[in-house]
Order: C-alpha cells, then structure tokens, then sequence
C-alpha cells in the first residue's frame, strides 16, 4: 500500500461522522431542543421516526415498563451477561479507590475517588434490538454508584412508538425507571439541556449513527462530558497460517454484518491464509440474510479488507496504527504474548480462536463500547471508570509550607503573580 491507501484505510469514517452539511442540521437540531425543550423533542420524533407523541408520552408509562416481556432464553442471558459485567466492573474499582501518601514529612497528597451524579444512556434502535448495549453501558454507570441514570432509546422502527422490550427488559433488571422514547440527536441534546420531560444530566454515552455522534460531540460545546468516539463498528484480526479457517472466517463477519459503513481489517504474513479465508467467506456470506450479507460485503470490501505484512512483528505495527475498536489475535501460541506486549492501541484485544467478538459483545465482561475512528489511541471503552471522578486532596503542616515557600516564591514571582507570593511571605512574617 502506498501512503494515501495506508491514510485511507486508517481514516475510516471519519469524514461521513463529521460532514458539514449533516454538522449544521444536527447543530441546528440541537439548538431547536435548547429554545423549546419538550416540544422541539416531539417534532423530531415526527419527523424523523414518523411517530406522533405529546411531551408527556415521551417517558415510557408503567404499564409499558411492567409488561415488556422477552423469551426465558433472553433473558437467562441477559442475566449471565450482567453477572459477567458486574464481576470485572467491580474488578476495576478495587484497583481504583481513593489513596493518600505522605510526600515529605509534614504534607499528605491524595485523591478522592467518587462518581459523577448524573449519565444520560443512549440505545440505539434503528437496525436492530440492542439490548446487550444497554446493559453494556447501565452496569458499569450502577458500579459506579452514579445516583442518576436515564435512558433515551429511539422507537422501534415501522412501530406505533414503542420501545424494544427487551431493552425496558434490561431496565427493569437493573432497576432503572427513568426511559424515554426518542429521536436519537434529540435525545442527546434533551440530556444534555433538560427538557420539561427529560432530566439533564452531567454526561452522554453511547453508540450511534453518524448523527447521533455528532450530536454528543456539539453537545461538548454546552458544557456535557460525552465519550470520544463510538461510531460505526470496526474490527481487526491478525492470523498466521495456525489459524482455523472456518473460525476466522466466522470471526471476520461478526462485526462485518452490523452495516454498510462498518470497516473489517484481516492482517496476515501468509497470502496463503489469505486466499483460504476469502473462498471460505463467499461460503459464509451466503448463509446470511441478504441485508447483513450486503453490510459485511461493504466491510470487508471497500471499507476493510486483507493486509498482507512480511511478519507478526510488522502486523502488529499495523495494528497498532489502525487502533481497532476490537482486536482479535489469532497466531500460534508460542508468538501470542509476544504480539499482546506489542500492541498498545486497540478497544479490546481477545486472545485465540476460543474468544469471538461475539462473546464480548455479549457476555464475557469486558466493554463492549469501545472507541472507533481510531480515538483508541488515546481513549478507552465504557467501564465503570468513564462514571468515576477524581479529587485531589492535599494537607501541609506549617513546617511543610515553610519548607515549600523559597520554590513557591521563586515561581509566584517568576511567573508574574504577586499575590501568590504575598501569601507565603505574610507567613513569614
């Protein structure tokens, strides 16, 4: 590949979640819901989902919430994946408590870890039932201990405004009242600002179209932490020859079938490999229906494909410049470690053939939404840390300050700003 094919591969999607043209109508939206709050919301639900709603049907009744119902099979799993994710949230908060430490005789530094007080959740709903991103993101916010959490969902589509049951299903597992039906971009800036309806709250999470994407980062603008960036689905697989075709073949179209603009990368020192996989993918692809056929087509075609690298060390470069959303290593097992201590930037890194993207997605623990577009350089998925803030805290004895005083002076000083030194030095008499 040359440097504009590497640019462009590694650039995926960027340019559609940040069009101008769809900026100004999400921007123009979002103003729409800041004048006229429950009214702007009901408008966007028209003309956009085609359902007719007034303010107060916006949140979902009890009747809804205490009817939804989902099969026994459903919901055994939603349990199992709920487990799984309490289990390595709670994990992580053991190695992330509050801490003190004495510095220096007489000065105690630490930080005070609490969560924040308020997360809007967005699910979305226009290509399918997603109740596994619900609970992706509400079991993590509940670890947390955040205080409160709404959820805004969009109508299920060619519906009459209801929501999927098995995500009010979720809900009511996790003891979660507060759900409101709603266009996706409006939800978003209705959380952000507060509507008649819908609380506002400090922070925005979930995964979207586009448009929903754009919402939560203009939404930055208006003072609303929101996470950097879920956008469409994207996943990389490094395989050597030891890999079982069928499985990763498999493998390739799990996050190929979420849609048309979904990115699927195979990285590979082995043409051979490469070959193989491809004849076993046209096999693949035609046991699937034909809109999930058609989106995996477009993942693996024109939006991913096959990397073909001299070695596992150069696949792993690779990797790492491509910052996956999900990573999958499939290698022989003696060249394993050695790839994971190479690879630094990926949402997630499964390890064997033994460990789908599937299994993440739903049960195993781990989050599920992770950054795509790249941002996993320098972000990373949905636990309970993205709910947890930090306070510094720092206490000095007066034999600590004076110590202290001749660098804080020099520096006040230095710097320009009189006051803070006066401070020390009327200390000192």
């Amino acid at each position: 590949m040359d440097v504009a094919e590497r640019q462009q591969i590694l650039h995926r999607g960027l340019d559609d979640i940040f069009a101008p043209s769809l900026r100004t109508s999400i921007g123009d939206l979002i103003e729409d819901v800041r004048q006229r709050g429950d009214a702007a919301v009901c408008d966007a639900l028209e003309r956009f989902d085609g359902i007719t709603t007034t303010p107060h049907a916006l949140r979902l009744s009890d009747s809804e919430y205490e009817s939804a119902n989902v099969s026994d099979d459903v919901a055994a799993a939603i349990d199992d994946a709920i487990t799984h994710l309490r289990i390595f949230n709670e994990r992580q908060l053991e190695h992330s408590s509050s801490w003190s430490h004495e510095s220096e005789p007489g000065l105690t530094i630490g930080e005070k870890v609490t969560p924040i007080t308020s997360v809007g959740l967005f699910t979305p709903s226009g290509k399918a039932s997603y109740p596994s991103v619900t609970y992706q993101l509400a079991v993590p916010a509940l670890v947390a201990g955040v205080p409160e959490i709404a959820v805004v969902v969009p109508p299920v589509p060619g519906g009459q405004g209801e929501v999927d049951p098995a995500v009010i299903h979720v809900c009511r597992t996790l003891g979660l009242r507060n759900i409101f039906r709603v266009n996706g971009p409006a939800g978003i800036a209705a959380l952000g600002f507060g509507t008649e309806s819908i609380p506002k709250v400090r922070k925005i999470v979930g995964p979207g179209s586009p448009a929903v994407t754009i919402a939560q980062v203009e939404m930055q603008r208006h003072g609303v932490s929101t996470m950097m960036l879920l956008g469409p689905t994207e996943s990389l697989v490094i395989a050597d020859d030891t890999a079982d075709v069928m499985r990763l073949a498999a493998d390739l179209l799990i996050e190929a079938e979420h849609g048309t603009d979904t990115s699927v990368v195979l990285v590979t020192p082995s043409p051979d490999l490469a070959d193989r996989v491809d004849i076993e993918l046209q096999q693949q692809l035609t046991e699937l229906p034909e809109i999930r056929a058609t989106a995996a087509r477009a993942a693996l075609g024109p939006n991913g494909g096959c990397i073909i690298v001299n070695d596992l060390d150069e696949a792993c470069t690779v990797a790492n410049l491509y910052a996956a959303e999900h990573l999958q290593i499939a290698v022989e097992e003696s060249e394993i470690e050695r790839c994971v201590d190479q690879i630094d930037h990926a949402g997630e890194m499964l390890i064997g053939q033994h460990t789908p993207f599937s299994a993440a997605n739903f049960v195993i623990g781990c989050p599920a939404s992770l950054p795509t577009s790249g941002f996993a350089h320098v972000s990373s998925g949905i636990t309970a840390q993205a709910f947890m803030k930090r306070t510094a805290i720092a206490r000095a004895t007066e034999e600590a300050l004076l110590r202290m005083a001749p660098s804080i002076t020099a520096l006040a000083d230095h710097e320009g700003f009189p006051a803070h030194a006066a401070a020390i030095r009327r200390r000192q008499g």
